[in-house]
């Protein structure tokens, strides 16, 4: 898939210590409770080999299984309660960096653009999935 020179980045702060988020953020069993960006969709399955050459794989579908697909690649960097860099199958990287703000983990998102729907989609798209995981790891254990 071809894409742009420019990076679209998100962002938020999740009211939780950096362990707590890192585990809710990489498992697969909690992965497929976050991993969505609307309440009409929803990702049945997660698999998640978290090291450097790892592979990941996230089904998302409608829950009217109207359509889906998978969100898949391998990872390029670890280092836990830090970073994530990956490759996704199309070629385009996302770095995921983790800052540890005592009782509260900034994250920002890093990913290169695909061409084929427009920046502001993506970038809302992606910010959607991230405002779930803040609201899943903020109300989880």
């Amino acid at each position: 898939m071809e894409t742009t020179n420019k990076l679209i980045t998100i962002k938020t702060q999740v009211n939780a210590d950096i362990g707590k988020v890192w585990d809710l953020f990489t498992k697969p069993e909690h992965i497929r409770k976050w991993y969505h960006a609307s309440d009409d969709w929803h990702a049945p399955y997660a698999e998640n080999d978290l090291r450097v050459g790892g592979k990941f794989k996230t089904t998302m579908e409608a829950r009217n299984e109207s359509e889906g697909f998978d969100f898949e690649g391998e990872y390029t960097r670890i280092q836990k309660n830090k970073l994530i860099e990956f490759n996704i199958t199309d070629g385009r990287k996302v770095s995921i960096e983790f800052t540890d703000n005592g009782k509260k983990t900034k994250i920002v998102e890093v990913f290169e653009p695909e061409s084929v729907n427009s920046e502001e989609l993506q970038k809302s798209g992606w910010q959607a999935i991230l405002d779930n995981f803040k609201k899943y790891a903020e109300t989880s254990l």
